[in-house]
């Protein structure tokens, strides 16, 4: 060990001690006995309080944790079952999961269900998708679909923008398929990214502000271009081609501003989150009811956290802005310690990695010490000196245990954050279908 990592990890320990110290933490620790239950037991009263909202949000503090996703399934089964919600969108490729939900709605068969379809999800990271939890989830719904009118069927749905280059090259085909000279005009307008197919990187480059962005005039006229010829299309068709339009706009304007190293780009992905949930909740009618899985920073409202400082929004914070608090439920994951997959660089080798104890003074912390076990936390009447900011753990595809306390921990109000949350004392890493 060097001088400097001795100095770094003396400061450190210094720093939770002082946290452990602070004044206020046995308090905040008391207050959280008085809004925790245990799990299994109070899975009742959390899908009852779920059920009262139109939009559920489900986040995880981490892509590569087995509970996050197994809890979710079951949570969505029991709403889709016993309240009618309509529909689960991911934090997943718009493309790549309308595959799985022509699975659950019947008009996909591949003989190896939907394990087969997901041995086909080529960007990184795979297993966030492509996972035995995730796997289970989708097979359940497609059975669950099988007897169900059209009509009554719940599907599942992509809501992120990374399946851009996907978008740009299915797009033309399937509209094609349908209109020859609608798919080669499409073809022609997103030829001017051709050159950045592979490599979306170097069009934030050149499309940074003040340059002029070559493809933001073109992508906006293919989707006022599908806008117009609505009625040309079945409803399920055009639908899916919008959205894939969609995508292309929306991540040309997250690409574009990547290079300004400001809220920009964080925040026109964090729209299109947004966007995506309400076009499905449009999709499905007035009386709709959804759910999205995202990570706990996107369902979380942002202005409970320092992401407002930095002028961050997220899918969160717009759904209680839109819908009404009172139509929305965030329900946060966290745990104490356990195992999880990660990467240690973008597109990298997968790895299981050891996830530490939560810092000494952080939420997980403090939660540990007030109920051993799993619990849920109920936040709707939270005692108020709950109502001060405390660091609360998030883990990325991109992460790096021994590193974690420098940058992995946000500080946040937890009853403005979200309307509950899920704590497992340990949690183990998800499964990859290979």
């Amino acid at each position: 060990m060097t001088a400097q990592s001795i100095k770094i990890s003396i400061i450190i320990s210094i720093a939770h001690l002082f946290a452990a110290a602070l004044p206020g933490n046995e308090a905040y620790i008391s207050a959280l006995q008085t809004i925790s239950q245990p799990l299994p037991q109070a899975e009742d009263a959390l899908i009852e309080r779920l059920a009262h909202a139109r939009v559920v949000l489900m986040g995880e503090a981490s892509h590569g944790t087995a509970e996050y996703y197994t809890m979710r399934a079951e949570y969505s089964r029991r709403l889709i079952t016993e309240h009618g919600f309509n529909f689960v969108a991911v934090e997943g490729d718009w493309n790549s999961i309308y595959k799985l939900n022509e699975y659950v709605l019947g008009s996909r068969n591949p003989a190896g269900g939907a394990r087969e379809i997901m041995r086909e999800f080529t960007r990184w990271p795979q297993w966030m998708w492509a996972n035995e939890e995730f796997a289970d989830f989708v097979e359940w719904l497609r059975e669950h679909n099988s007897t169900l009118p059209p009509e009554k069927k719940a599907g599942v749905y992509g809501m992120d923008v990374y399946g851009m280059e996907d978008a740009l090259q299915k797009l033309p085909e399937a509209v094609g398929s349908v209109d020859a000279d609608l798919g080669i005009w499409i073809s022609e307008q997103y030829a001017v990214f051709n050159p950045f197919i592979g490599n979306m990187h170097a069009y934030a480059r050149v499309s940074a502000p003040p340059a002029r962005a070559p493809g933001r005039e073109p992508a906006a006229a293919v989707m006022e271009k599908l806008r117009e010829r609505k009625d040309d299309f079945p409803h399920d068709l055009f639908m899916h081609f919008k959205k894939m339009a969609l995508v292309v706009v929306n991540a040309e304007a997250h690409y574009r501003t990547m290079a300004l190293r400001d809220a920009s780009s964080w925040n026109n992905r964090a729209r299109h989150f947004f966007e995506a949930v309400k076009r499905l909740m449009d999709y499905y009618g007035e009386d709709a009811r959804g759910i999205a899985w995202a990570h706990n920073t996107h369902i979380g409202d942002a202005r409970a956290t320092d992401m407002a400082r930095g002028g961050q929004f997220n899918i969160g914070q717009l759904a209680r802005q839109h819908w009404g608090a009172d139509h929305v439920a965030a329900l946060g994951f966290g745990t104490h310690r356990g195992t999880v997959m990660a990467g240690r660089q973008w597109g990298g080798e997968r790895e299981i990695m050891r996830l530490p104890e939560g810092q000494t003074g952080s939420l997980e912390d403090l939660m540990r010490q007030a109920a051993e076990g799993d619990h849920v936390f109920f936040l709707d009447d939270a005692p108020a000196v709950l109502n001060r900011p405390v660091g609360h753990r998030a883990a990325g595809v991109i992460y790096h245990p021994e590193r974690e306390h420098m940058g992995n921990y946000v500080r946040t109000i937890f009853p403005q954050r979200y309307d509950l949350f899920v704590f497992i004392e340990e949690t183990k890493t998800l499964t990859p279908v290979d």
